[in-house]
């Protein structure tokens, strides 16, 4: 009875003594449904999740618009019987105060480079938010990390000024989703990526050794801070050359100029791989993200005729090698909708042959595009030899034909239209022709797909902002005309 009633008095003083030795902070448990920015920061595996959903974003932006701009710059038809719009909207548009317009209420076109680049700009908001507030992070891994975030951020928004320039673009990401930021001006925009490239480079270049995460293995062979610069320096070489045919001039080539010196360009290039060596989204069957733009599984993307007829032969009289590894030919004759507006595109015979299966990979920059770019910059700074030497290794090397007939003594317009043939070919349905034409001028060279009706002749000169965008920014509901008369923001 003794040992009994000893144990009984101390249960109550054991008791006492844990409550005195407990503090109010032990109460302060974390949720661990609401993942703070300081917790992903400082937990490893949240860090490469985060990190691994940027870079799934960017991928998941990569085949529309590849779809898109292919189909605005005649790559491409989208011949979907049930769905008419694919043609109509992209081919036709609407009238509107006598001018032309995609209709940004119809949902296909006017979706181009927007919702899905926004989105990934506030993953990339959130991410870079993570990594500043990490207590684990060196000042090196941080500035690592942040370098890759502002060069996807660049991506991104590169995709949109290239298409959406009327009004510029919304380069500010706020804490608050429901705070709308201001549109900016095309120059502004692209005076904002250049120096978020270049701050992401600095950041890179201090990066140490290793990334605190692990990058996709399209970017195999760029997956350290020091080899990562090298594709930030090739996209800052793209976004310059945008920005010299746009308003940048002079400075925004050498610009260009420069940055190639420090990405990973091979002037030399003389084999395939020479020229693919690069950037890539890589896809893979479901679970994870197919390539629908393969021809294994996509049955109604044909591409134009008109490359058909504007490729150039080889010694032999073959077309162009580019032609006869992209092109594929005898498919079942396919032609869009026939509607008041006229037949909204000619019949088609050809396809795709560069994505054979679900798993193909898509590029995002290659060396034959950097080769390409620096013929560009030196045709914009007066080195008219050194723009064709270029392009001829292109053409020569990549599409096997004889050397150009340009000289030094061509005009500007004659080496622009000799680098943008090589671009056609080399780039064909990576998202360029469109963008190119559009940048220099020249959309009126593009074929044209309807002969007849109110909207004959359509060529696509932008891509309006979105209604929705413009319905919120608006307080308003349904659709309604911008105050240019447009049927969108402008």
């Amino acid at each position: 009875m003794r040992k009994l009633y000893s144990a009984t008095v101390m249960l109550p003083v054991l008791s006492l003594a844990m409550v005195a030795s407990c503090k109010s902070s032990d109460l302060n448990i974390t949720n661990p449904n609401a993942v703070t920015p300081q917790g992903a920061g400082a937990d490893p595996t949240a860090l490469q999740l985060l990190a691994t959903g940027i870079f799934a974003d960017q991928r998941g932006t990569r085949s529309g618009y590849i779809w898109n701009t292919g189909i605005l710059g005649r790559e491409a038809y989208d011949y979907t019987p049930q769905e008419g719009r694919n043609t109509t909207t992209y081919l036709i548009g609407i009238t509107v105060n006598g001018k032309q317009e995609i209709d940004p209420a119809a949902g296909f076109a006017s979706s181009t480079a927007w919702g899905g680049e926004y989105g990934a700009l506030r993953d990339i908001f959130n991410f870079k938010n993570t990594v500043n507030a990490s207590n684990s992070l060196t000042a090196a891994q941080k500035g690592a990390a942040i370098g890759v975030a502002q060069t996807l951020e660049s991506l991104m928004l590169l995709q949109v000024i290239a298409t959406h320039d009327s009004l510029g673009a919304i380069v500010e990401v706020k804490t608050n989703p429901s705070d709308l930021a201001p549109f900016v001006s095309r120059d502004s925009v692209y005076k904002y990526l250049m120096g978020t490239l270049d701050a992401a480079y600095t950041g890179l270049q201090a990066g140490g050794s290793a990334f605190p995460f692990t990058l996709p293995p399209g970017f195999t062979g760029f997956n350290t801070p020091a080899s990562f610069a090298k594709f930030n320096r090739a996209l800052k070489a793209k976004v310059a050359a945008y920005y010299a045919t746009v308003g940048g001039g002079q400075a925004a080539w050498q610009a260009a100029l420069q940055a190639l010196q420090a990405s990973f360009l091979n002037a030399n290039a003389t084999t395939r791989s020479d020229f693919d060596a690069g950037v890539y989204d890589t896809y893979a069957p479901s679970p994870d993200s197919p390539n629908s733009l393969t021809q294994a599984t996509n049955t109604t993307l044909y591409a134009h005729m008109s490359i058909q007829s504007d490729v150039q032969l080889m010694a032999n009289g073959q077309p162009d090698l580019r032609y006869q590894a992209k092109i594929r030919t005898g498919l079942p004759s396919r032609q869009g909708p026939v509607t008041s507006s006229g037949p909204t595109s000619g019949v088609s015979t050809l396809g795709y042959s560069i994505w054979p299966t679900v798993s193909s990979s898509i590029p995002v920059i290659r060396n034959e595009e950097l080769i390409l770019l620096r013929a560009e910059a030196e045709e914009g700074t007066g080195n008219k030899s050194a723009a064709i030497a270029d392009l001829n290794t292109v053409r020569m090397n990549s599409g096997g034909l004889p050397a150009s007939t340009l000289t030094s003594a061509s005009s500007d317009s004659a080496i622009i239209a000799g680098i943008l043939y090589e671009k056609r070919m080399s780039l064909l349905m990576e998202g360029d022709r469109w963008v190119d034409m559009r940048r220099y001028g020249l959309l009126d060279q593009l074929p044209l797909d309807v002969s007849s009706g109110p909207n004959k002749n359509f060529v696509a000169k932008v891509v309006p902002v979105q209604q929705s965008e413009c319905l919120v920014r608006a307080g308003q509901s349904g659709n309604f005309l911008g105050p240019n008369g447009l049927n969108d923001c402008q």
